[in-house]
């Protein structure tokens, strides 16, 4: 699968799970084998929350760049995609929380989201 990633630093929605603000988003390729064990392609998308990620290690060192950096230029972009990249490969191998998925479902049906 083909990996082009979408980071976002701008113009975000609120956070999925607590409606904060979230410090970036990225969305990348995902797949999924269906019931019939069949591969399905998608795009998976996941916010960079500092309440919702926090205790997780490769999220607490990207919140940390932000909170010494405030933003990302040629100065850290380095550490930002190492940074970066451990974050995405954490949330890549995250299981998918069925309560939150209900939720969003919901948000989305009744067009909140």
């Amino acid at each position: 699968m083909e990996l082009d990633i979408e980071i976002h630093l701008d113009d975000l929605p609120a956070c999925a799970g607590c409606a904060g603000p979230p410090l970036l988003t990225a969305r990348f390729p995902h797949s999924w084998l269906n019931t019939r064990g069949e591969e399905v392609k998608g795009v998976r998308e996941v916010a960079l929350c500092p309440q919702c990620d926090r205790g997780s290690p490769a999220a607490d060192e990207l919140q940390a760049l932000f909170a010494v950096d405030e933003q990302v230029g040629l100065a850290n972009a380095e550490a930002f995609a190492v940074l970066i990249g451990a974050w995405l490969e954490e949330r890549r191998q995250s299981a998918r929380d069925s309560h939150r998925l209900e939720m969003e479902w919901d948000q989305w049906r009744q067009s909140d989201l």
